[in-house]
């Protein structure tokens, strides 16, 4: 189940039974499943993407980006994968199609907070 033991109990204690909770941890599940597809169609759609990833090595303010691939895993709640760059890649950690048509990612270690692509310039403005 999704939820950990005091999510559990808390949950129950406003009234959920055992079966509302295991629904939920499905709908939940089913949830990250999706948006972890829709990131991969994005990045499958785009062979290059502009971010607001900040680069020692560009002077862009939306550098650019040749993108080979985002292959992405789920467990639970948990979205995790990596998105890979024409010469370079990094993990990835959740994250979700925006209604403008963006994406919004947390990359890490190094790179700190959630990163937008798109699939121009203008579109992060």
């Amino acid at each position: 189940m999704h939820f950990d033991p005091r999510e559990q109990a808390a949950l129950r204690e406003v009234g959920l039974t055992t079966e509302e909770l295991q629904a939920a941890s499905e709908a939940v599940a089913e949830a990250v499943a999706d948006a972890a597809a829709d990131l991969e169609a994005f990045f499958d759609e785009h062979d290059t993407v502009y971010s607001t990833m900040d680069q020692a090595h560009s002077s862009a303010e939306f550098p650019e980006h040749e993108v080979r691939w985002l292959d992405t895993y789920t467990h639970a709640a948990d979205l995790r994968g990596w998105l890979r760059f024409d010469t370079w890649g990094v993990p990835v950690e959740d994250g979700r199609v925006l209604p403008d048509g963006t994406v919004e990612l947390t990359l890490g270690p190094t790179v700190n907070g959630r990163v937008r692509f798109a699939p121009t310039r203008e579109e992060l403005e």
